[in-house]
């Protein structure tokens, strides 16, 4: 079995070196695909995995590379880079992928099954979603620090097929938690519901977490954006339930007041790409291919672009 881990940041880090420390997955090529100084880490002294509960260990995968086209045909593939890496990954996983293959994309966002299947048309793409905080501590290491390392994945919907039980054996195997849905969208809007609107008022305002939640305007801004992305699943069909923004909005008070979003750390990076067309442009093509006003994103996205332009004029909305 060939099983490639594609993104070795945070996620893509802790999930691949649990996978590849388990002895136990016999005649299996566990791949990386990773760049500069972290890959050039691993390759020389394997990946370090740090966790808050599991302890720490060192695991070197049979092949480290930075170029997936020296990967072998993939059983099995973990999808963990950022958003704006997405489509060429898949279009170099696209001769990768057996028609068998299952694919496990684990960002954040509600259209990542669709921006997959404008690359690929074969194998089987699992949507799912998962809740952790994980970084790269330095290179050659992944540090976790909290969230329930769960992965919740469901059915791919347009590729029909049975239920994944070889990836589900690589999960036991890996002791890696798992739910599976028959419709996980669900799972997966939900959790957009909170990621969006605090990532793109944490960064369009320059605000910690709780600084939004102590203040009546940006805790104004962050309903807003919450009600206009329910308003999109509505029209999609998406059944969340209702008290989700609620329930959303709360959940801000679980942090300590001075943390920081992770879209806000890569905006407030001037020379490294950010995920605002997964927070910000997703809900403003759909609000526009659904009919439906998006005002409050639309101010927050222009926002954005005047404190730090977009590098490629065709990434607006």
């Amino acid at each position: 079995m060939n099983i490639g881990i594609i993104g070795v940041g945070g996620v893509g880090g802790y999930f691949g070196g649990k996978i590849c420390k388990q002895t136990s997955i016999k005649d299996a090529t566990i791949c990386f695909a990773a760049r500069g100084k972290h890959l050039d880490e691993i390759r020389k002294n394997g990946l370090r995995v740090s966790t808050a509960t599991e302890g720490e260990w060192v695991c070197k995968p049979t092949v480290a590379t930075d170029r997936i086209e020296e990967l072998p045909i993939l059983d099995i593939c973990l999808i963990c880079v950022k958003s704006y890496d997405l489509r060429n990954a898949v279009s170099q996983l696209s001769r990768k992928a057996s028609e068998s293959a299952l694919l496990v994309p684990l960002l954040n966002g509600i259209d990542v099954y669709e921006r997959i299947r404008e690359e690929l048309r074969t194998a089987r793409v699992l949507p799912a979603c998962v809740y952790m905080s994980s970084q790269i501590e330095t290179y050659g290491k992944v540090t976790q620090k909290g969230g329930a390392c769960k992965i919740l994945l469901g059915t791919d919907p347009h590729v029909p097929g049975p239920v994944p039980n070889r990836l589900f054996d690589l999960f036991s195997a890996s002791n890696i938690k798992y739910e599976w849905f028959e419709d996980v969208s669900p799972e997966i809007w939900k959790k957009y519901v909170f990621i969006s609107p605090f990532g793109l008022v944490t960064a369009g305002f320059d605000k910690t977490i709780g600084q939004v939640m102590e203040s009546n305007t940006l805790s104004n801004y962050v309903l807003s954006v919450m009600e206009e992305i329910v308003q999109l699943s509505k029209k999609m069909g998406v059944a969340l339930p209702e008290t989700i923004i609620s329930d959303s909005f709360q959940k801000g008070n679980d942090f300590p007041y001075e943390t920081k979003t992770s879209f806000q750390f890569d905006f407030e990076a001037m020379d490294r790409l950010d995920e605002r067309d997964l927070f910000g442009g997703t809900i403003l093509r759909l609000g526009k291919r659904l009919g439906i006003d998006t005002p409050v994103t639309r101010e927050l996205w222009d926002m954005l672009n005047l404190r730090k332009p977009l590098p490629d004029e065709s990434f607006i909305p």
